[in-house]
């Protein structure tokens, strides 16, 4: 009779936990939302020394993979929907049993849509790898609350985040040298056509696993970023018109592809962040904003905007981190990722679509 007591007591309080929860994330994509996978395996693309981590207070400044100072877009969204600590790296021992029940990171730095993007670090987990990993939780959710329950916690009360596709361009089809031959054969709209093909039966693959409730963020313009300014030698007030102009088109293409899914897949909600205009306007209004620069990298070395090597050890850094749009070469300061956390929780339909992550959560 006690044991039977125990075990209803255990269901009615884990059941209660369940439905308690607000906003739990599952997030995908590459080192923009990346909170330390890639600590867990050899590879190239690594945050795992300081001063990256920097203003993390969660870890008492330490570094823990995360590509910027302190909190990547995903941290602030999920903590602001009412998830109550920040979800966790997949590849982390401790990420079992109920942890699994504050949301999941699978996010890879140098991972991108297609397999062969970010082969220059040697090793990263693509999306192909990151929703393999997430059919994994999925089992075990089904363990830890039954399959009827975690079916409801995944489609009611979980938010998939997509952040992914810049890598594509950038560490793929832009790899100079190593690229030529792919751009020869495979002009701009035959590889963009590539990414959202590839990217469709990704997305599908997590409908078919229960997903419901979708943010996929567009890439933002990656023709601006202290790396590529820094290579080809441009003023601050300049950016790379190539990479950007291929952006914009799979932008388009990319929500034009969630308004099909929104028509075509029953009971799921697809939700379009524009990141690239939300940069962009940080970008043009920076000073408005605070900020001293939206153009050197407040933690790197090379090229007068310190944009050619990763943020480590050895580089300098600026003084005021709250002062700079761009923590590193390739990833937005902390201070840069609250505006945009922000207008993506609470924003319109110009900068997110067709509703806010608010209203996603509520539904």
């Amino acid at each position: 009779m006690i044991l039977v007591l125990f075990y209803i007591f255990s269901f009615v309080s884990l059941s209660k936990s369940v439905h308690s929860l607000e906003g739990t994330t599952f997030i995908f994509g590459d080192s923009l939302v990346d909170a330390g996978n890639n600590n867990y395996f050899s590879t190239l693309s690594k945050a795992d020394t300081r001063p990256n981590g920097i203003d993390f207070k969660a870890s008492g400044g330490k570094p823990t993979g995360r590509f910027t100072n302190g909190r990547t877009i995903a941290d602030i969204v999920a903590k602001e929907l009412g998830q109550s600590g920040y979800a966790a790296p997949f590849l982390a021992p401790n990420t079992t049993g109920n942890a699994l029940l504050n949301g999941v990171n699978y996010a890879s730095g140098g991972g991108g849509i297609l397999n062969a993007t970010g082969k220059i670090f040697v090793n990263r987990l693509s999306m192909d790898i990151q929703i393999d990993y997430f059919n994994i939780t999925r089992k075990q959710l089904n363990e830890l609350l039954g399959s009827s329950t975690a079916r409801e916690f995944i489609t009611r009360k979980s938010i998939f985040s997509i952040t992914v596709g810049a890598n594509d361009f950038l560490n793929n089809y832009f790899v100079p040298v190593v690229s030529i031959g792919q751009r020869v054969s495979e002009n701009p709209d035959v590889f963009i056509d590539h990414l959202i093909t590839t990217l469709k039966g990704q997305i599908t693959r997590l409908y078919n696993l229960d997903a419901r409730k979708f943010l996929i963020a567009s890439v933002g313009p990656i023709g601006c970023i202290p790396y590529q300014k820094s290579l080809n030698k441009l003023k601050e007030d300049q950016c790379v018109e190539l990479p950007n102009k291929l952006a914009l088109h799979y932008n388009a293409r990319l929500k034009d592809l969630l308004t099909e899914l929104n028509e075509n897949l029953p009971e799921a909600k697809f939700v379009f962040a524009n990141v690239y205009d939300l940069v962009s306007e940080i970008i043009t209004n920076y000073k408005k904003l605070g900020f001293k620069s939206a153009s050197k990298a407040c933690c790197g070395n090379g090229g007068k905007l310190q944009g050619i090597l990763p943020c480590g050890p050895t580089s300098s850094m600026c003084a005021d981190r709250s002062k700079y749009v761009f923590w590193d070469n390739y990833h937005p300061s902390e201070a840069a990722n609250l505006i945009i956390a922000k207008q993506l929780i609470d924003g319109d339909t110009r900068v997110i679509s067709p509703i806010n992550l608010r209203q996603l959560r509520d539904i």
